[in-house]
């Protein structure tokens, strides 16, 4: 018997998805009865104990009997138990410092660690994640955004539906003013932002036509990677070679700064990558974009003027275009920016859903059975042990 456990989420602010929802709890105790499941008592889960319970899942408050315990955000280092295998966004594979010390702690505790982030598909596609959901709510917030710096029209928040299916209904009748958007990337945060796009009867076009042309209705285009970066030297884009040699890229997004009114960018970026446009692009007068989605939320990342992650209660500050410090949103001379980091927590149950979904049909199997191919490349920590793929992390995980 395998003992499964849904931890209570303990970072703050809390977060209130989970990675199985009481129909899959259910479904999976009724069709693989060597698994049991145990839920941690939760007052902000989207699910209520009540719902477990009813779902025939026991609730409990300690988890110390699990095999398996499954989170989402990072676990508090008093939390950890000694021992277990743990499933969760770590955000450690960057060497992310705010997250050092939960990561020695893992290794001191013999902890097995399996990062959702790192479960792929052979072709190096994520098999996890909530990407199309932060999309979708990241969307609706930088439309939303730009709505209440022009006046123009009024959209709602999101966590005010109850249902993504709810949400499409608030989208009925709204029309929207001669609005030009940009969206970047093409994963799942891409098609969230694009389905919100389609929602919302924004058109497509394609980028030359959106940099040549005025239009009399909202439009939108999409910049893939072929689209953003091209080799500094041969002018052209190689998908595989760009992921290895970014520094050898250059971007080509500057001429969108200066026809677009929002972007939403879901581009993915890492310290080696180029901007999408520098701090003095943003001042110069000829800047046009006003709204700023940053869904990929990289801290003076992939957008120089994200100073730090917003909340979902409060999610619009705005950036002074010339001092460039942090300021009230909607202000004149400034880009208003969202840069929150848990998005889908304003979906949560529909986000929680198809997570787990995802979870059952790639992953569950492979865990009970002992391991994979797919699990063991997630493998950061093995019984307390970095695994070969993550020795690049040894001096991260140091103590010194």
């Amino acid at each position: 018997m395998i003992t499964i456990g849904l931890l209570r989420e303990g970072k703050v602010p809390a977060d209130n998805r989970v990675a199985l929802t009481p129909a899959q709890c259910k479904w999976i105790q009724k069709n693989a009865p060597e698994v049991r499941v145990l839920v941690q008592s939760s007052a902000d889960r989207c699910f209520t104990d009540r719902e477990y319970r009813s779902a025939g899942v026991e609730v409990r408050d300690e988890l110390g009997e699990c095999d398996i315990l499954f989170g989402i955000k990072e676990v508090p280092v008093k939390d950890l138990l000694h021992g277990k295998t743990y499933l969760f966004f770590s955000h450690t594979k960057k060497k992310q410092s705010w997250n050092r010390e939960m990561f020695q702690a893992i290794l001191e505790r013999q902890i097995t660690l399996i990062d959702y982030e790192c479960l792929e598909h052979d072709d190096g596609q994520r098999i996890l994640g909530f990407g199309f959901f932060a999309g979708v709510v990241g969307a609706h917030n930088g439309i939303m955004a730009y709505g209440n710096r022009t006046g123009k029209y009024v959209l709602g928040r999101v966590h005010r539906q109850q249902s993504f299916r709810e949400l499409i209904h608030t989208y009925f009748g709204l029309r929207l003013p001669e609005i030009k958007v940009v969206v970047t990337g093409s994963g799942r945060v891409a098609h969230g932002a694009l389905e919100v796009m389609n929602l919302l009867e924004i058109v497509e076009v394609e980028p030359e036509e959106f940099l040549a042309r005025s239009f009399h209705y909202p439009v939108f285009t999409q910049l893939k990677g072929s689209g953003l970066y091209v080799h500094a030297r041969t002018g052209e884009y190689h998908r595989d070679e760009f992921h290895q040699h970014p520094q050898d890229y250059r971007c080509k997004f500057l001429p969108f700064t200066s026809t677009a009114d929002i972007l939403i960018n879901g581009v993915y970026w890492d310290r080696n990558m180029p901007r999408l446009f520098e701090w003095s692009d943003l001042m110069s007068d000829g800047f046009t974009i006003r709204t700023i989605a940053d869904i990929t939320d990289d801290r003076e990342g992939s957008v120089p003027c994200n100073l730090g992650e917003s909340t979902m209660e409060d999610p619009i500050y705005g950036v002074d275009r010339q001092s460039r410090l942090r300021t009230a949103p909607y202000l004149p001379g400034s880009v208003d920016v969202m840069a929150v980091g848990n998005l889908p927590n304003e979906l949560p149950r529909d986000a929680s859903r198809y997570f787990g979904e995802q979870l059952i049909k790639h992953v569950l199997n492979d865990l009970i059975r002992g391991g994979s191919v797919i699990v063991d490349r997630a493998t950061m920590v093995k019984r307390g042990e970095l695994t070969a793929h993550y020795q690049y992390l040894a001096e991260y995980a140091g103590g010194g």
